[in-house]
């Protein structure tokens, strides 16, 4: 098919207009960055730059408000790609001397910039820091790197290029094949063939079928799919546009939490712009091609990731799971055909469409091809969004990107896959990150949050709270999962409350393989795998609480005893007059006692003592 858009052209346009920028400054825009005072640096580098004639060769001065780079622990970011440059934690006040002395006179500023936690070093590049060096990006390639707000910067990097060549093509069977071939999973958490749900959707075209993108991401301490609707939504639209010429979809929706209003609002002014462009609406490029997208915002419900509680929310529904069959591709949003993917899916898409398939399954493994982002959280030295192969270790994330242990610690565990997922111990450090391997070893790449853990973590605490946010977050209509989250939420409590019993741990597994076999819906059937991972994985630990009325991890407060050392009190009687209950008895330049029948554990007796006499045991 000829197409009345030719987008070479218009990528070589685009490109001229970025180098006609001059002198780019990327400051990063995203959620986290923004936080710190990301548009007040923005301001700043632009106040400082408008009225300077002669920048680093350069004549003109340009600041990119980007999307996330990723590196969260190091925010606000600032890049200079021309100096080869990349600065951490900027605050507005470091602004003047970055201008002053580095880009105006070539002297970089050693303080801002990002020290190595191995070696101790100062490292200038991006490419050289670790926690990039390791990284192979993907979805992610343009995040850092473009302004999200800028259809012109995403052309420039080969936005809408592979939807040209769909179209020009015109043959939506060739296009699921590439997918197919390509070995793309989806990368919300089931891990069903992209092409596969693409190709079930496609037997019934010829009548109105939808696709849906589901940005519902409600995993605690996961940002993936956030990042990219931020940093680089061209991306995830032409995704949708390629799989929804796949299947013969004229409409698609966005389903996004209504928690990420960057996200939304970036959404909007991206779908606006590609449709002035006639990248999206109707005879897309000049071809017979027609979609319209729509953005539904989601109440923060984690049930709607699931895709038929999604699809009722759009409908104006309660957000509650339905039986199936009939799945989606034959029966879903008002009852027509539907494929439903997430954002880091579709944000591969157009890369696969424009490298070949061959390329995307050369990276991964024998049967998880491709990269997956992660959020990696918890105590490690560095941590952030991340995107590497299919099949890399937790050893290499951990203490390669992640740069190790926070403060020295021991490794302890990483829950991986959220409140759907289960914790991995030091055994599985290096076990490779891919679907088979990981639920072989009880747990799942889920959506992709990776929460590590030291040694000072009580894995009972950490099952507990899972537990809490699934049964909170149960839509209550199924009974396996109402109730039997919510009995198993009250032996996990009674355990950290010290009043467990040695009965509880297989009452625990009897909940947990009834909530499995007998819920609806993805929430309550993975709903009982951090506690079922840490029982298999930590059994001790559960038995020092039940048992011995310890937390190993001195971190359960009602096993805790505070304990004055008499050694060390000096009897300056801060401590008693501290004590909301009068649990601490003594006179004053004697040592003092603590009644522990009396105690509530506050721990406001340790914080007021000057002479660290207070311990717990």
């Amino acid at each position: 098919m000829t197409l009345n858009i030719d987008i070479k052209e218009e990528q070589k346009k685009a490109q001229e207009t970025i180098q006609n920028q001059g002198f780019r400054v990327l400051v990063c825009s995203g959620t986290g960055c923004i936080a710190n005072g990301a548009m007040e640096i923005i301001a700043k580098f632009r106040e400082l730059g408008a009225n300077v004639e002669s920048l680093s060769h350069h004549d003109k001065m340009t600041v990119v408000p980007t999307g996330c780079h990723g590196f969260c622990e190091q925010g606000v970011l600032v890049v200079l790609p021309d100096l080869h440059t990349t600065y951490v934690k900027v605050h507005v006040e470091d602004v003047e001397e970055i201008f002053e002395s580095h880009i105006k006179n070539g002297k970089p500023v050693e303080r801002l910039l990002y020290v190595d936690p191995k070696t101790g070093e100062h490292v200038h590049k991006n490419e050289d820091i670790n926690f990039y060096k390791k990284q192979t990006r993907t979805a992610l390639e343009n995040n850092g790197h473009i302004n999200a707000e800028d259809i012109d910067e995403a052309i420039a990097v080969g936005g809408y290029e592979a939807l040209a060549k769909v179209l020009e093509k015109n043959d939506s069977d060739w296009v699921i094949e590439e997918i197919l071939k390509s070995g793309l999973k989806g990368r919300g958490g089931a891990g069903f063939p992209t092409g596969m749900k693409w190709k079930f959707a496609a037997a019934n075209r010829g009548g109105k079928t939808y696709m849906v993108c589901n940005g519902d991401e409600g995993d605690p301490g996961a940002f993936m799919d956030r990042s990219v609707m931020e940093g680089d939504p061209h991306k995830l639209l032409e995704g949708m546009a390629i799989a929804a010429f796949a299947i013969g979809a004229d409409e698609g929706y966005i389903y996004v939490r209504a928690e990420y209003p960057l996200a939304i609002k970036r959404l909007r002014k991206a779908i606006a712009d590609a449709e002035a462009r006639h990248f999206l609406g109707k005879n897309i490029m000049g071809s017979d091609f027609t979609f319209d997208v729509h953005i539904k915002e989601g109440a923060g419900a984690f049930v709607c990731g699931e895709e038929t509680a999604l699809i009722a929310s759009i409908e104006g529904e309660r957000g509650m799971p339905r039986p199936k069959p009939p799945f989606p591709a034959n029966k879903g949003l008002f009852g027509r055909p539907t494929v439903i993917n997430n954002v880091e899916t579709l944000a591969n898409v157009p890369v696969i469409i424009r490298k070949g398939a061959d390329w995307f399954s050369s990276m991964g493994t024998e049967t998880s091809k491709g990269t997956k982002t992660f959020a990696l959280t918890g105590e490690v030295n560095n941590t952030g969004l991340i995107e590497v192969p299919m099949g890399t270790t937790l050893r290499q994330i951990i203490f390669d990107i992640g740069g190790g242990i926070r403060g020295g610690k021991k490794f302890k565990a990483v829950q991986i896959g959220g409140p759907s997922g289960g914790c991995l111990t030091e055994e599985h450090l290096d076990l490779p990150m891919d679907y088979e391997s990981l639920q072989k070893a009880g747990a799942m790449v889920g959506s992709g949050g990776l929460v590590v853990m030291n040694e000072d973590t009580c894995i009972v605490e950490v099952a507990r709270f899972f537990m809490n946010f699934t049964q909170n977050e149960s839509c209550g209509k199924c009974v396996p999962c109402r109730e039997g989250t919510k009995n198993m939420l009250k032996i996990l409590e009674r355990i950290v409350a010290g009043q467990g019993k040695p009965e509880d741990i297989d009452v625990l597994k009897e909940l947990a393989t009834a909530v499995q076999d007998g819920s609806l819906c993805a929430l309550g059937k993975t709903a009982p795998n951090p506690v079922l991972s840490t029982l298999k994985y930590f059994l001790d630990e559960y038995k020092a609480h039940i048992i011995d009325k310890k937390c190993p991890a001195g971190v359960c407060a009602a096993m805790k005893t505070y304990r004055i050392q008499e050694d060390v009190c000096k009897g300056c009687t801060k401590c008693a007059r501290t004590c909301p209950v009068g649990a601490i008895s003594g006179t004053v330049k004697e040592p003092h006692k603590i009644d522990t029948e009396k105690c509530i554990k506050c721990g406001s007796c340790m914080a007021a003592c000057p002479f660290k006499a207070i311990v717990v045991e």
